[in-house]
């Protein structure tokens, strides 16, 4: 099985045990990632109104005509 490659340069990665910036390949790469999380790079899309992770479908049987 191929080592993991790095989310920022792509070289190899060394495991876990033998690699403090896991997943990353360096502390450099950790840092550049963690710049462009606190730099807003990185964006979750936003969800709709009508799609609520926290409420059944409107047509759901179980969620009853008072909703």
């Amino acid at each position: 099985m191929p080592s993991p490659q790095c989310p920022i340069c792509q070289k190899p990665v060394a495991p876990r045990a033998e690699n403090p910036s896991y997943p990353f390949c360096s502390r450099r790469c950790r840092a550049v990632d963690l710049g462009r999380w606190l730099g807003e790079e990185y964006r979750m899309p936003e969800q709709r109104g009508d799609e609520r992770e926290d409420e059944l479908p409107p047509d759901h049987p179980e969620r009853g005509s008072d909703a």
